[in-house]
């Protein structure tokens, strides 16, 4: 197959939406695929609307010779109305990846309505569906309907290869001295960092110390927000702000802690959750999203809605190590029940091959293979 990708900015971005993306492509290309990406500048989301008029984008996917083209989701404001005008001028179907929608974010509720109107027009524009959690596959289908051909296909949390023993995590549960915390994802407020400060600010000093690491750059207003709660709340000696690390710094940072905590107000599923239950990490995260698909609530991890009740897990998981034990030795136990990347990726190629062959019988010469799509 020839297949087209369409992201915005380049594909090692960090991020889990981007890690999805590169670990398909990988797959694909493994499997004898070409895949040409085709990058799309990042910029505010109004002049991410005026990409729909770009008569050099139109011209280039009209004259592609894909077999299928993807759209990763977040493109939605750049494609919404340009999948409408290539109705009839394109022989491929167009299929989304879908992480989780932007109108699913916590917002104010007129941005909200702006958002899902022009999310639903995309949607409705698009011919199938890659969905990375069941939550995600509901909130779609909740906007346009049942009708289009989709997989669910689940993230892997295997990308670190964890190989740490049930006899290791419970040495390191038991292991003397402060709850280490670890937050990984870029600074941004839906992440959460904040609250997770707000929750350790009135803990004592000797009982936790919190590594945080992702990109600072995303949201430089946001970064200097936290970085003035540390200075304010007096966190900086037990609050280290690694940035971004490699694969392999990272690797070894998370068998090194005793807790995830990534209290985000909305994932559309959450990879380094799962991938910190590899190392027999708990989880703490926010409820919003698709959480509750990785994280079973007081076993392997919680999920909180609030500053207090962050805190109050906390506390007792520092003061508790044989519970600790227990939910670490439950989270390993956990990750095994996810499937590997391999797997999943594997599941989207025999899928979009089946998308493919639906098109017999179409008449030579007739370009669009699908009807057109309405809100």
């Amino acid at each position: 197959m020839k297949i087209g990708l369409i992201i915005y900015g380049r594909l090692q971005t960090l991020s889990g939406g981007y890690l999805y993306d590169r670990k398909l492509v990988e797959q694909l290309e493994a499997s004898g695929d070409e895949v040409d990406i085709i990058s799309l500048p990042w910029e505010g989301y109004g002049r991410h609307l005026l990409h729909n008029l770009w008569f050099a984008l139109r011209q280039q996917l009209r004259l592609a010779d894909f077999d299928i083209l993807l759209q990763d989701e977040l493109n939605h404001p750049s494609l919404f109305w340009l999948n409408q005008r290539l109705r009839g001028e394109v022989s491929y179907p167009i299929i989304s990846i879908v992480h989780h929608l932007r109108s699913s974010e916590r917002r104010p509720r007129w941005q909200n309505w702006f958002y899902r109107l022009v999310e639903q027009r995309y949607l409705a524009s698009v011919d199938g569906f890659i969905f990375n959690s069941q939550t995600t596959r509901q909130v779609v289908q909740s906007l346009v309907g049942k009708s289009q051909p989709h997989v669910v296909a689940l993230p892997g949390g295997d990308r670190f290869q964890p190989s740490i023993t049930p006899q290791q995590i419970e040495a390191r549960a038991h292991q003397p001295g402060p709850l280490r915390l670890l937050f990984v994802g870029n600074l941004i407020a839906r992440k959460g960092l904040h609250v997770l400060l707000e929750a350790v600010a009135d803990l004592p000093k000797s009982d936790w110390h919190l590594d945080v690491v992702g990109e600072t750059a995303v949201s430089p207003r946001y970064t200097q927000h936290i970085q003035q709660r540390i200075i304010q709340h007096n966190l900086a000696p037990n609050v280290t702000l690694h940035g971004p690390l490699s694969d392999a710094e990272l690797a070894q940072k998370i068998p090194q802690s005793h807790l995830l905590v990534v209290p985000s107000s909305y994932e559309g599923f959450g990879i380094v959750y799962l991938e910190g239950l590899g190392f027999g990490l708990p989880a703490i995260a926010g409820r919003g999203g698709a959480t509750h698909e990785i994280i079973t609530e007081g076993v392997d991890g919680f999920l909180v809605d609030d500053v207090e009740t962050l805190r109050q897990h906390l506390q007792t998981l520092q003061n508790n190590r044989d519970m600790l034990t227990q939910m670490s030795l439950s989270a390993q136990k956990q990750f095994a029940t996810h499937p590997t990347w391999s797997q999943s990726m594997s599941q989207i190629h025999n899928f979009l091959r089946s998308v493919i062959p639906a098109q017999a019988g179409i008449q030579a010469g007739h370009k669009n293979r699908y009807p057109p799509s309405r809100v």
